[in-house]
């Protein structure tokens, strides 16, 4: 099976099961409250359904369009725009006849759902897998460091110790830490033994998004090559896999960081790059396109399977989980405001973003990681303040609660078919986006 079908399968799958939950997150606390549930549909049946059945007064069923979901709510105004019911007198089985707390906890169930299914996979998974992080132990080389942080008085060879004055386990997510946390300090203990405690501006996340900077430390790694990509300079010169570069122009090179450093000093210059093949040496002769590149890959396959493994008890994994999915959460809310960017707008993605989530081949523990990951996003994004989404319904349910009053139902349809467009666009622009990155990338 190709790659793109393992990655549309499961993007098919998980996006299926997410939008069912959330979907039950509505119908359940409705049919509680004894509110009438019209239709509960998986995908849009836009003029036709794949299969539909009633049972009692709900139609459920699956629509040909794979956009989403909905449950239809009797005496609701949503993205159905049924009028005709709502300029009738209001039905005691109907949503605008119940009392505000009810509506509330109606529209809020979707979200909540999505929050709880995100933690419990995380529980799961920290249960059965436990799970791996990278220690100072296990990159016995430290990092290397990219130029605009060596400004800061960071160097290659670093080992992180502290993060604001707390002891860091995981040391490979100091990259996470740095561009959505409130990091100020940073204890390193460079390659000559000495720990300093040095400081990192308030705004550092910002300041590596505006330079692309967002990976600026990096496992030491040989300078090995891995993977020679075809159509490049590095293949028309004679690169092979498995290659180690020894020098460049002469000076002596002995990782990774430092190849690829000199190269990019030596942008639009051919350069003499000895290698070593089978024992012996060769000399080739590289110049990079125009794009800066060569054409070449470590991943840093002497760091394989170096981490150290961490297993949770039930009682643990609870706790565990909980925390890791609430961090996943918070970091997805603050790097956020980096779609309000001229830069982020062009990062948008839409479903081809999504599914790149997923990996290539089949995994199951992939799999439900990328689910939860999507299940907590969903949930954001659906408590957004916007019409025709959840937090639209419960932005004016709160006006409603805070005021007294209720909009008026021509006001709510005017607001919701305003949002309704909203979205369209959005989902336009995002998947455009993804056609954008595909064509030209």
């Amino acid at each position: 099976m190709s790659p793109f079908a393992v990655k549309a399968i499961q993007l098919l799958l998980s996006l299926s099961l997410l939008i069912v939950l959330h979907e039950l997150g509505h119908f359940i606390p409705a049919k509680l409250f004894k509110t009438r549930v019209e239709k509960f549909f998986l995908f849009f049946d836009v003029k036709f359904a794949l299969f539909k059945k009633r049972i009692g007064d709900t139609v459920y069923g699956i629509g040909w369009l794979p956009l989403g979901g909905y449950v239809k709510i009797a005496g609701m105004i949503d993205e159905s725009m049924d009028k005709e019911q709502m300029e009738g007198p209001a039905q005691p089985w109907e949503f605008r006849s119940k009392p505000t707390w009810q509506r509330l906890i109606i529209m809020l169930g979707g979200v909540t759902v999505n929050i709880i299914v995100g933690f419990v996979i995380y529980m799961g998974l920290l249960y059965a897998y436990g799970r791996d992080i990278t220690t100072n132990e296990d990159i016995p080389e430290g990092f290397s460091v990219a130029q605009e942080f060596k400004e800061f008085g960071f160097r290659d060879g670093d080992h992180i110790l502290k993060v604001n004055g707390e002891g860091f386990e995981n040391v490979t997510q100091i990259n996470k830490y740095l561009f959505l946390r409130d990091v100020s300090s940073v204890e390193v203990k460079h390659k000559d033994g000495v720990v300093e405690t040095l400081s990192v501006p308030e705004d550092i996340g910002t300041e590596m998004f505006k330079k692309d900077v967002l990976r600026p430390f990096e496992p030491m790694r040989m300078a090995v090559i891995d993977t020679v990509a075809p159509d490049y300079p590095a293949a028309a010169a004679g690169f092979k896999d498995g290659d180690t570069v020894i020098s460049v122009n002469g000076e002596a090179i002995g990782y990774w960081h430092e190849f690829t450093n000199t190269i990019k000093n030596n942008l639009n210059e051919e350069s003499l790059v000895v290698v070593s093949r089978n024992g012996q040496l060769d000399s080739l002769r590289v110049t990079p396109n125009e794009t800066g590149q060569i054409g070449v890959q470590n991943y840093g396959k002497e760091l394989v399977g170096k981490h150290t493994h961490i297993s949770y008890s039930f009682g643990e994994s609870f706790t565990g989980g909980i925390g890791y999915g609430y961090n996943v959460l918070k970091d997805y809310v603050k790097q956020f405001k980096y779609v309000f960017t001229s830069k982020g707008a062009t990062q948008v993605g839409g479903f081809g973003a999504i599914g790149n989530l997923f990996p290539d081949t089949w995994n199951w523990i992939n799999f439900w990681e990328t689910t939860a990951l999507i299940s907590i996003i969903l949930a954001f994004m659906n408590i957004l303040p916007i019409p025709a989404l959840d937090g639209g319904h419960v932005m004016f349910l709160l006006y409603e609660m805070a005021t007294g009053r209720k909009p008026n139902d021509k006001f709510m349809e005017y607001a919701q078919m305003i949002g309704f467009f909203l979205l369209i666009a959005l989902v336009l622009f995002a998947n455009g986006n993804d056609i954008y990155r595909w064509l030209f990338k």
